[in-house]
């Protein structure tokens, strides 16, 4: 799911679920600062049982934080998660369990989206090396130039990924760290700490959520268990409220109240490209260093049960003589949100967050729910029936939600002339970027990147951004024209012509059909996911689109099963999801297969990286 969209729109629509994180600053003493005594009470007033760490949230801003340059070393990269781990336990305190849990290998539904980032990242570092002769300019001799780029091959964010050394030497330091910890600070002793790292199968959060089942199903469990989960991923707010456990709360980041400097003061993601003689202090741009942006992030508490009982308001059927479930009112809601988009399937094209999407789909289903036949789930089993009613009734929306977009973007276009009616065309860059679809993550793409038709990369462009969805339009001579023209007749066909390459009336009905059968499945397969685990290591969505609402029809013939069979090994994920730029986290023999002329899988790893 878009986690900006998401966030914004759960965070408006129920502000009172968000609150911000309060923090005991830690005491000086002599000009020393003392860390935080962690047996003290909450200064949240909350008091928690547990606290589970979604440990790629923490890896990935430490191995690259936002406007500073990435540490020199593994060892620098390793304190700063320490350093991370340490500002999230003084702030939650946790009185019995911690839980570590680092992404291993991933479902093959999850690869695809794996492999469309990594590829991006390594067509956007190309483009970055092509100036590289300017640091000819820069650097008093090859040798200092060399060793900057040698550095940033071995600190290449790739190697976050389950079978590198890197991972390797993180669960080697974090034992170590734990240990540490569980002898030096008394906040640890006590404490249950379980770390599940990168060679135990499974995404994190999914690893988190199969053992919160395995606990509340053992005799003696206590159903008042206060329950907090680090990360950003939008993915966590489904998944806790998919446990049904009421003490639950999210601890996330609040990027907008994190401190940013000036902006002439703002700290440069080449800095060290201004100091000739590369003098800067290690990890330091303009006097902050890794330790600063640690410290300077603010901390938001999404609390589950304040959502719950907004959801129980907002999801009641106003037919008040049915008496509903209101833990099979939040399992519908769940699933609803999958048709906007997860990390496994494309979002429907008439279904955007931004334009309302969840709301309309809260309203179908309060307004149709006894029209339907009732809940469209029950935890995991989905009923396809009423499933069908359900998408036909959104789908009779299309065509006015189409209209409504081709006239906003039609007004967007004629803002964009105006503003840029003192430039010429060339003043603009029109390569088409990638732009990530679906649930996410940090932002979160889905199995293949889309492309939009415009962005901008000139420095002395006026306009930041143009947000193009499905239904294109064209803003400027070099721009690519929208040929589909959604909410105009014939708009589906044309849609299945341009997305899907159907040649005929027979072929567009054939890959309909096709296109929702593997639609629904992989809706099955994530609410599988979500409730009980993975119950299919293989299964993908084999498009890049998904099929419309109003497509949705026939369910009652699909016969959908799954076979569990076995995750793959790292090192095959590694060779799935990494560029060729990136050989150098497998061992020798691996390399030669991405970059050798004789390699017979050499097409899986094109040199130009274009999408």
């Amino acid at each position: 799911m878009g986690i900006p969209a998401f966030y914004r729109w759960l965070a408006d629509r129920y502000p009172l679920a968000v609150v911000n994180a309060v923090e005991e600053p830690p005491a000086v003493v002599n000009g020393v600062s003392v860390a935080v005594d962690t047996t003290r009470p909450n200064p949240n007033g909350n008091e928690f049982d547990n606290l589970y760490l979604d440990m790629n949230g923490i890896i990935h801003p430490c191995f690259h934080p936002e406007g500073l340059p990435a540490p020199k070393t593994y060892t620098d990269v390793f304190k700063a998660v320490f350093k991370y781990i340490d500002r999230i336990f003084s702030l939650v305190r946790p009185r019995k369990l911690l839980y570590m849990a680092i992404d291993g290998v991933a479902p093959r539904a999850k690869m695809n989206q794996q492999r469309a980032r990594r590829f991006r990242a390594a067509k956007e570092a190309a483009d970055d090396a092509s100036g590289t002769e300017r640091l000819r300019t820069v650097f008093e001799s090859e040798m200092e130039m060399l060793a900057l780029l040698d550095q940033t091959k071995k600190l290449d964010s790739n190697v976050i990924t389950p079978g590198t050394e890197f991972m390797a030497l993180l669960s080697s330091a974090l034992k170590y760290y734990i240990h540490l910890r569980m002898n030096s600070d008394p906040g640890w002793r006590g404490i249950k700490v379980i770390l599940s790292d990168a060679n135990v199968p499974g995404e994190g959060e999914h690893k988190i959520m199969s053992y919160i089942r395995l606990q509340r199903n053992l005799p003696g469990f206590d159903p008042n268990t206060r329950h907090c989960l680090y990360g950003l991923d939008a993915d966590l707010i489904m998944l806790a409220l998919a446990t049904h456990e009421i003490h639950f709360s999210i601890l996330r980041e609040d990027v907008h109240k994190a401190y940013r400097k000036d902006k002439n003061n703002k700290p440069r993601k080449d800095s060290l490209l201004v100091n000739k003689r590369g003098k800067s202090k290690q990890g330091e741009v303009g006097g902050e260093d890794i330790e600063d942006f640690i410290s300077r992030q603010k901390f938001q508490f999404l609390n589950i049960w304040t959502l719950r009982d907004y959801l129980a308001h907002d999801m009641s059927i106003p037919d008040r003589s049915l008496k509903t479930d209101l833990e099979r009112l939040i399992d519908d809601f769940v699933f609803m949100c999958l048709f906007v988009g997860n990390d496994f399937l494309p979002h429907m094209p008439s279904l955007e967050i931004s334009e309302g999407a969840i709301d309309l789909l809260m309203t179908v289903y309060k307004k149709e729910f006894v029209q339907i036949g009732g809940y469209l789930t029950n935890s995991s089993e989905v009923y396809l029936e009423r499933v069908e009613r359900f998408m036909q009734v959104v789908g009779s929306h299309e065509n006015a939600i189409f209209r409504k977009r081709s006239q906003v973007q039609k007004k967007r276009g004629v803002r964009f002339q105006g503003s840029s009616n003192k430039k010429t065309v060339s003043d603009y860059s029109t390569t088409p970027c990638v732009e990530p679809q679906g649930m996410t993550g940090s932002s979160g793409s889905s199995l293949e990147p889309r492309k939009t038709p415009f962005c901008q990369d000139s420095k002395n462009s006026t306009v930041k951004e143009i947000q193009c969805s499905t239904n294109c339009i064209s803003t400027g001579a070099n721009s690519l024209v929208d040929k589909i023209k959604l909410g105009e007749d014939g708009w589906k066909e044309r849609f299945y012509v341009e997305k899907f390459e159907a040649k005929t009336e027979d072929d567009c009905e054939r890959v309909r059909r096709h296109a929702v059968l593997k639609y629904i499945e992989g809706i099955c397969w994530v609410m599988h996911y979500y409730y009980q685990g993975v119950c299919s290591w293989q299964w993908f969505y084999p498009y890049h689109y998904a099929p419309f609402a109003s497509d949705i029809y026939g369910l009652d013939q699909l016969d959908i099963q799954f076979t569990l069979g076995k995750p793959f090994k790292p090192f095959d994920q590694l060779m799935g999801v990494l560029p060729a730029a990136s050989a150098h986290a497998l061992p020798l023999y691996y390399r030669k297969l991405m970059m050798d002329e004789t390699s017979p899988i050499l097409d899986f790893y094109p040199a130009g990286i274009s999408f």
